[in-house]
């Protein structure tokens, strides 16, 4: 199921479907060798087919089957005309200053997915972002290549740790997660749901960390644009265009205009999930 609406934590964290499947498997496949001894090829066979679909799970960021995963916006945000820019891998020096001055221009807001290590070194761009109506959330302590293959104790101190210091330097604590180039295990959900925090994915994204072309990232985050949507950008690891730009500032001004155009506004994660009453009482 594609989450699309604000995901409170339960009580209790409880099994994902795929992955209860996933133990009724094993012990009914256990069973099937104690009775059957020769049918183990087919049993093998069964545990790697579900073994590659957990790890698909895990290597496809879209993918709800590891546990909620935050897609499109809630429906009331949809209805409102609402999208949600998200920037990823910063903050930078040089590149979140001119982000946040061309999000101004357009009266736009945005949700920063931050890497505590780069905010810890930056303290006063996080304060800035911050300071200018933006929302800042988790993206990892580090952005390490290998934060697909941790376990619960790494997951658990790479986001505790990220929590604590966005919390320090923001005054506000993060609610949404954004793992890693959005690679994660099955691992990751109940330390989620333990710190309260809400993975975050995207309805489209550019590629804009690799492609140079800002026209066709451009495409790829227009091309069916809607109320609804969550955008990926990045004013970390940008790519840049053959003239030295880093695209997603060649990229932000059209793609605020096409906004813009089609009656829709750029909030927070935060405002889009918050629940509002679509006709409040005037006075």
């Amino acid at each position: 199921m594609n989450t699309a609406a604000a995901i409170t934590p339960a009580a209790r964290w409880s099994w994902p479907p795929l992955l209860r499947a996933s133990v009724v498997l094993h012990v009914l496949v256990l069973l099937t060798m104690l009775v059957w001894p020769l049918l183990w090829p087919w049993a093998l066979a069964l545990l790697v087919a579900n073994h590659a679909v957990i790890v698909l799970g895990g290597l496809w960021p879209r993918a709800d089957w590891l546990g909620p995963n935050l897609l499109r916006l809630p429906a009331a945000a949809a209805a409102r005309g609402e999208v949600a820019l998200t920037i990823d891998d910063g903050p930078d020096p040089v590149l979140t200053p001119a982000v946040l001055d061309l999000l101004d221009a357009a009266g736009a807001r945005a949700t920063f997915f931050c890497i505590a290590e780069r905010a810890e070194r930056h303290p006063e761009l996080v304060r800035d972002i911050i300071q200018r109506g933006h929302s800042v959330q988790n993206h990892s302590l580090r952005h390490r290549h290998t934060f697909s293959l941790l376990g619960p104790r790494g997951y658990a101190r790479e986001l505790a740790a990220s929590q604590a210091v966005l919390t320090r330097l923001t005054g506000q604590v993060p609610r949404y997660f954004r793992a890693p180039a959005g690679l994660r295990n099955p691992f990751l959900d109940p330390v989620l749901h333990r710190l309260g925090l809400t993975l975050a994915s995207w309805t489209r994204r550019g590629f804009d960390t690799r492609e140079r072309d800002p026209h066709r990232v451009l495409a790829r985050l227009s091309r069916g644009l809607a109320g609804g949507d969550i955008l990926l950008l990045h004013d970390g690891h940008a790519a840049r265009t053959a003239e030295g730009t880093p695209v997603v500032l060649a990229v932000l001004p059209p793609l605020l205009a096409l906004l813009r155009e089609r009656g829709l506004s750029a909030v927070t994660l935060s405002q889009a999930c918050l629940e509002r009453d679509p006709n409040p009482p005037t006075r």
